[in-house]
């Protein structure tokens, strides 16, 4: 039972968030909506999350991604980064993965809805798994040297959806006696091979940014930092491109290139129940593409949220055109399954997907996301995030 009182106590001791003003500026960023899961279900994600870390594990799995990586992402890094994403459609025949995350948000604010749903024990024992994780992080580049500073940085930070879980964090690492800060990436500076914030050294930076591969300008003093091994960053370049890059899902939904890769047949069995097939878009195979795109959802390779997808079926000539140009794969259109909710006492159907998060192919939580359109969003009223139980 959802709990308003609960959850605004969460934001106050959280972050000093008042639960009627974040409405007012995010009125669909949680919903008071849970999510049941079979345990057969939750399993089957389990497995295919271990079965995709598995492959990307591999030497020639590697190799081959990486061939066309960034160049930053080429550099070797002990840390493993924080907070995967796996999303999933749960279709009848189990859960299909739609995205792989390498910074995927919301895991806090998520800890907050587990207390408006009586389930403060759960969400004491994930924030503590996610303190350990940063310091595992830290510790597997630098040992047993002091983590004293962390930057959470993202651009405008103040202006993100998500900014009210920056705060969270910044609390959550300070209660842990490390000393944190919100900061646009523009904020930092560099001295020699150390990062800097007003002066002060930056140890980590928990990465929000969406400039994967740290090429922009304003990031120029953070990837020379990080380029010469002057601070951790965690989500790392690399991560993203072994991980999150849209074209790794073709690679991974293919036998064929699974077999060349040296998968065993029991790891593509999983994969390939588990993974609808995504496909390079040509022009070449335009006219293909636009006969069969009511079966297609078509997604930037480089892309991140739902920016620029398109469901086949919704697609416009002009729109269509313009992603023949290049950059986008095609996925087979797996339909989301629904909840019908009360909102404001009408009954409404909602759509969901459900992420796990996870630290070294373990699950550490699992939220859903409800809402109504075309694409994943925060825009449905009484949708957002929801705690996901098994049942």
């Amino acid at each position: 039972m959802f709990d308003r009182a609960a959850l605004n106590a969460a934001l106050v001791a959280g972050a000093g968030l008042d639960l009627a003003a974040l409405a007012e500026s995010h009125p669909s960023l949680f919903s008071q909506a849970a999510v049941a899961i079979a345990p057969a279900t939750r399993q089957a994600m389990a497995d295919l999350i271990a079965a995709i870390e598995s492959v990307v594990a591999l030497p020639a799995w590697q190799e081959r991604v990486l061939a066309g990586a960034p160049a930053l992402a080429q550099r070797s890094t002990a840390a493993r980064s924080v907070f995967f994403g796996y999303d999933f459609h749960l279709a009848v025949d189990g859960p299909k993965l739609i995205e792989i995350n390498t910074n995927a948000g919301g895991a806090l604010l998520n800890t907050c809805l587990l207390r408006a749903h009586g389930e403060t024990a759960a969400a004491e024992r994930i924030e503590q798994e996610i303190v350990a994780m940063f310091r595992a992080e830290w510790q597997l580049e630098r040992g047993a040297a002091p983590l004293t500073r962390i930057a959470i940085v993202d651009e405008n930070p103040a202006a993100q959806y998500l900014a009210p879980e920056f705060e969270l964090f910044r609390r959550l690492f300070a209660r842990h006696g490390i000393a944190a800060v919100i900061a646009d990436p523009a904020e930092l500076s560099r001295r020699g091979e150390r990062l800097l914030y007003r002066g002060e050294v930056v140890d980590l930076v928990y990465n929000r940014l969406t400039d994967f591969s740290l090429e922009a300008a304003v990031n120029a003093d953070l990837q020379a930092v990080f380029a010469a091994g002057g601070v951790v960053v965690t989500p790392h370049p690399r991560a993203h491109a072994l991980y999150a890059d849209k074209r790794n899902l073709m690679l991974l939904s293919d036998p064929v290139a699974l077999s060349e890769l040296g998968v065993s047949a029991a790891t593509q069995e999983i994969l390939l129940a588990g993974i609808p097939r995504t496909v390079a878009v040509t022009a070449v195979q335009g006219e293909q593409f636009w006969s069969t795109r009511k079966n297609w959802f078509f997604k930037p390779a480089a892309g991140f949220g739902s920016r620029a997808t398109y469901r086949g079926d919704k697609l416009t000539k002009r729109v269509f055109e313009e992603i023949l140009q290049g950059g986008y794969i095609a996925q087979e259109i797996v339909p989301p399954s629904t909840q019908t909710l009360l909102v404001d006492a009408v009954a409404q159907d909602m759509k969901l997907d459900v992420r796990c998060y996870t630290y070294a192919a373990r699950i550490q939580l699992v939220a859903a996301r409800l809402y109504q359109g075309q694409t994943t969003n925060f825009r449905t009223p009484g949708g957002g995030f929801a705690p996901v139980f098994t049942a």
